[in-house]
């Protein structure tokens, strides 16, 4: 079992749900244990962690587990109240970054799996669905967050920042790979939200290569297709 008084986290490289972790982490540099899980072959400790889920992230702290990414960085903020604070102290606000970035997951991230997962005509409706989820979620956090939309002002990395960064910014892997699925002539908010992101030192320091994520996602939707 890991050490008590230090900070481990499992997690996988290709994972934008671990990168999250990773990201708000370095953020807030705290020092960690990495541990590279392979999922097909999971570790005894990894499912001890995780005896629910069996997934990453885990984050152990002085030999305790958190699991699901949007825990873990809401117990890193609470945790660790060094600046930046991911969160704001206003409860309303943080409701509501709470409430965008489990619909992120919720239908944004399945929406994009419905494409993984099409092909043909069905994978064109599937397309259709997640432009209408993107612009739910797009108009939703302009209306709540009107002042500040795009969340991210060019230098500090928020809540909601770090949940659709570490995952929309591979987007041109998964263009690749898979199919366009946005664009700065249909979502050109969003567009510019992520361009930022992308941008960012610790983001371009923290995502995965391309090349290598391509090989990755290739191998992982298409190798028995």
């Amino acid at each position: 079992m890991e050490k008590q008084n230090e900070v481990v986290l499992f997690g996988t490289w290709a994972s934008g749900y671990c990168k999250r972790v990773e990201i708000a982490l370095a953020l807030k540099g705290i020092p960690y244990k990495y541990v590279e899980e392979d999922l097909t072959n999971k570790s005894e400790s990894l499912l001890y962690h995780n005896p629910v889920h069996k997934k990453v992230p885990v984050l152990v702290h002085n030999g305790k587990s958190i699991a699901e990414s949007l825990v873990i960085l809401e117990y890193i903020d609470d945790c660790w109240k060094q600046a930046p604070k991911l969160l704001p102290e206003d409860p309303y606000l943080r409701a509501k970054l709470r409430f965008w970035a489990n619909f992120y997951d919720q239908e944004f991230m399945a929406s994009s799996l419905q494409i993984i997962m099409s092909r043909g005509e069905e994978r064109e409706r599937a397309i259709k669905d997640f432009s209408e989820v993107l612009k739910v979620f797009e108009d939703g956090v302009k209306k709540d967050f009107p002042a500040e939309f795009p969340c991210f002002d060019g230098k500090n990395l928020g809540f909601l920042d770090i949940v659709v960064g570490a995952v929309a910014c591979n987007y041109e892997a998964f263009h690749e790979v898979v199919a366009v699925i946005f664009s700065p002539e249909t979502n050109p908010t969003f567009w510019s939200w992520v361009t930022a992101l992308k941008n960012h030192p610790l983001m371009k320091r923290m995502l995965p290569p391309h090349d290598k994520l391509v090989a990755k996602m290739t191998q992982k939707y298409f190798q028995s297709a």
